[in-house]
């Protein structure tokens, strides 16, 4: 791996004649630990980089922030609070306050209230999406320590817009969850040591160009730093050598994207690895695979919304959009639907397209268009009927189409009213809300390859559907019909246009709607039978006869019950039924003999649904024996009551010389089997369709008892989320809190050597005139010792002749009038005792100052000199 060279001291030219304007402006992103780590950053800073830093901090919003003082220990340049309105200047440090959110915007500072509750903020991806918006590729945008993942979407919208990401090394940082989210996002250039990063930060921005060259150069295709290379056909090779790398390795080839574009994304590659020429990068790249990866997500960073893919769009305007129009014959409404339109720029594209193709062709000025436009996110849908997109778009959307259909404003172009009118955005889940119908085009690009082939599958019937006859459908560049070519043909497959046709053979789809089903596919009510009437009742001589006659004259027969268990048996039956082995059976099935049981179970599934008797004729009663036949009859049984759903099973039998061929009985019995074989494999793939319907019934429960768990987890996640960010806040404060320990106990050690140096004793007394503190000089005097803290000062003992030295400390403390009086000791010594009010720095008064200066020495010569 190559390693950058290190800069020592570098400055970034001013591009502005006034030195107060900053060339760059630097975001820092930091939350628990981050002081340490911005303190590294800014003590290896150099003061005239010519850049402007902004930090954002995770801050308790209730407490007042010590951050601007506790950074400017640490660089010479000014640190301060930024406010509402402040111009960005050069050299500068500028520190986000507690309970506000920051932002940059026309080159100066903005705060607004935070919107989302206490734990939900994302301040760090607020300024980085703003540095984004307002400065394109110049914007820079550093993550250091913290937890949870604020920063990532702002350093990948600083990446897409073509900006430097950096962020601090994980294993430096004292909480790493910030930096390697970035990481694993991969929208990161640079990663270092905290005290690492404005070095290499400054050394990327020597090698990139200026922007304040002139305009002539500007328009170029290359920039100023590669045009020398371009302008042979050697260097033109070096770029195509590096193409055609990345199309190994990546399948995607990018020869057809603008020389500019590819130039200035391998440009800033060269300069975050320190490299001098392309020549250099085309080795870097065959000796790094992952460098490819890193080159093609720079290269797909900034893909145009507006018009993507051009191609697509003039065959639109050129081919498509007018067949569509010439084959409507007494319809005057062209209608559209442009499926997951994110922000709206591929609906606006397309009613733009219709505007142009009517002003080159008036004859299609008696058309209208109506453009339905869907997306499950509503802040997308909002942003889209608002219409209004970032100032960049210009170099998306030609001059022609911005001053046709777009207003321009002080910060962003606004979509023209009657162009908003031809569209109609709302929120709509494809796979589960009713379709729009009767389009005659859809245009579902990059959708389809957010899901499996199961969900094409049903989604794309589904599209078709929604068609009108030779429709139109616009999918992705690398999306496909799969193998629906029975409703869609190919018009210009390269670019994915399909046209919707009618399948030769019409079949039920199995469309993912459920509620708005076609009609043709409705099951239709069967009518309901009229009750027959009953039989007419007999006599008793009727039912007497009948019934000699069945028991002299009748054919074995027996009736069985839906269970295919015998419940009577009519006449000798031995021949065609014996009991089975074991434990008592009286199931027909396993009763019948064996040459009979597959015929008859096929009869008795049929039997069900006729209702005249079927007849099996000539089956042999045993197999390989023809010579005994019987004929079969198997009726179902609807009366009288008591028989409802019985069935009856009649054997008759018959001879293999009755002028029958022998043949066709044994045909017709082996038809019966096959004919059985074939009804239980239709049995076996209904029984297969239930199982999968009940497993997609349990699926359909275990994705419910899913989505619930995953809003549990959500809930869960958004409280870790609120704790992490009070947890954050609390090590903000805790190290700044740290901090101000630190400075205390320094302050606490400074005050007590200044008092043990001045030769003057001090006795402090706090409002009940307990000892708070004493200099070394006072406890010679007053019997004073460490463990004497706290006590009154009445109870202490002193060499002082001053009886009253509690009166006259109290008197001061309620009269705030200063006392001094010259009092002796018992080891004949003179002292000047001075009795003062302590005051604090909030002008409270809270207890005395006692000073005892040695006037020993002067009361002498004074009597000295009396005498």
């Amino acid at each position: 791996m190559h390693v950058p060279k290190r800069v020592h001291s570098v400055k970034v030219a001013n591009t502005s004649a006034n030195p107060a304007i900053a060339s760059h402006i630097v975001g820092l992103g930091a939350s628990a630990g981050g002081l340490d780590a911005l303190n590294q950053f800014l003590s290896h800073t150099p003061s005239d980089s010519g850049l402007a830093w902004i930090i954002v901090q995770h801050l308790d919003p209730t407490q007042k922030a010590m951050l601007p003082e506790l950074l400017q220990r640490v660089t010479t340049m000014k640190v301060q609070e930024a406010k509402e309105g402040m111009a960005i200047a050069a050299n500068q440090v500028y520190v986000i306050p507690p309970n506000a959110e920051l932002s940059v915007q026309d080159g100066v500072l903005k705060l607004n209230k935070p919107t989302e509750p206490r734990g939900m903020r994302l301040p760090v991806n607020i300024l980085f999406q703003s540095l984004a918006g307002a400065l394109g590729d110049t914007a820079i945008g550093v993550i250091l320590s913290g937890m949870g993942s604020d920063g990532t979407l702002g350093a990948q919208a600083i990446k897409a817009a073509g900006g430097l990401t950096a962020v601090q090394q994980p294993a430096s940082a004292q909480f790493n969850s910030m930096p390697e989210s970035a990481i694993a996002a991969g929208c990161v250039d640079i990663i270092a040591r905290a005290a690492e990063l404005p070095e290499r930060i400054l050394a990327v921005l020597s090698q990139i160009p200026s922007k304040s060259q002139p305009e002539s150069t500007a328009t170029m295709t290359v920039s100023q730093t590669w045009q020398p290379e371009l302008q042979n056909s050697a260097s033109a090779s070096v770029l195509q050598h590096i193409i055609t790398q990345l199309q190994r390795h990546s399948g995607h080839d990018f020869s057809l994207y603008k020389t500019s574009t590819l130039l200035r994304r391998i440009e800033r590659r060269i300069a975050i690895h320190g490299l001098d020429s392309m020549q250099q990068y085309v080795r870097f790249l065959a000796d790094n695979p992952q460098e490819n990866d890193l080159l093609f997500k720079e290269l797909l960073i900034g893909v145009t919304h507006f018009f993507r893919d051009t191609a697509v769009w003039d065959y639109l305007a050129e081919s498509a959009l007018p067949a569509l129009l010439n084959q409507q014959s007494d319809q005057t409404e062209l209608r559209a639907w442009s499926i997951g339109c994110s922000t709206g720029e591929e609906a606006y594209s397309l009613a733009m397209v219709f505007c142009q193709l009517q002003e080159q062709q008036p004859e299609f000025q008696r058309f209208s268009l109506k453009i339905f436009a869907s997306d499950l996110s509503p802040d997308a849908i909002a942003r889209a009927r608002r219409g209004h997109y970032p100032l960049t778009i210009a170099e998306q959307v030609c001059s022609r189409r911005l001053a046709q259909f777009f207003i321009r404003h002080d910060n962003d172009y606004q979509i023209k009213q009657h162009i908003r009118d031809m569209v109609l955005f709302a929120q709509h889940d494809v796979i589960l809300d009713p379709p729009f119908t009767r389009q005659d085009l859809i245009i579902c690009r990059n959708l389809l390859i957010y899901f499996d082939a199961k969900l094409q599958s049903k989604l794309l019937p589904l599209l078709h559907y929604s068609l009108r006859s030779n429709g139109i459908l616009l999918l992705g560049s690398s999306e496909t019909i799969g193998r629906h070519h029975d409703l869609f043909a190919p018009v210009q497959a390269k670019l994915r246009f399909y046209q919707r046709q009618d399948p030769l053979v019409a079949s039920a789809r199995n469309l993912p709607v459920h509620s708005f089903p076609p009609l043709s596919t409705l099951t239709k009510e069967h009518p309901v039978p009229t009750n027959k009437q009953a039989p007419p009742p007999t006599d008793n001589l009727q039912q007497a006869a009948d019934q000699v006659l069945l028991q002299v004259y009748a054919p074995a027969a027996v009736v069985l019950n839906r269970a295919g268990d015998i419940v009577y048996i009519s006449g000798r039956t031995g021949k065609y039924l014996e009991p089975a082995a074991g434990k008592a059976n009286w199931n027909f099935h396993a009763m019948v003999r064996d040459s009979l049981r597959a015929p008859l179970a096929l009869a008795l599934q049929q039997a069900a649904s006729h209702s005249a008797p079927l007849q099996l004729h000539r089956l042999p009663l045993s197999a390989g024996d023809n010579a005994m036949q019987v004929d079969v009859s198997v009726q179902a049984l609807h009366e009288p009551a008591a028989l409802q759903g019985m069935t009856m099973v009649v054997f008759r039998d018959v001879s293999a010389s009755d002028g029958q061929d022998p043949a066709a009985g044994l045909d017709i019995s082996l038809a019966a089997v096959q004919q059985q074989y074939l009804d239980e494999i239709q049995t076996l793939r209904e029984e297969a369709r239930t199982s999968r319907e009940e497993l997609q019934s349990s699926n359909e429960e275990l994705q419910s008892t899913n989505e619930e768990l995953q809003s549990t987890n959500e809930e869960l996640t958004t409280s870790k989320e609120e704790m992490q960010s009070m947890n954050e806040e609390l090590q903000t404060i805790n190290t700044e809190l740290q901090t101000k320990l630190d400075d205390l106990a320094l302050a606490q050690s400074d005050l007590q050597n200044t008092l043990n140096s001045v030769e003057i004793a001090i006795l402090f007394l706090d409002q009940q005139l307990n000892v708070r503190r004493y200099t070394e000089r006072a406890a010679k005097i007053i019997n004073l010792r460490e463990s004497d803290l706290g006590r009154p000062l009445s109870d202490l003992t002193s060499s002082l002749l001053y009886p009253s030295l509690h009166e006259d400390a109290l008197e001061t403390l309620r009269t705030l009038k200063f006392s001094e009086k010259q009092i002796p000791t018992n080891d004949e010594r003179w002292f000047s005792v001075r009795i003062m009010p302590y005051r604090r720095l909030d002008n409270v008064i809270d207890g005395v100052v006692i000073t005892l200066v040695d006037i020993s020495a002067t009361k002498t010569l004074e009597a000295e000199l009396r005498g």
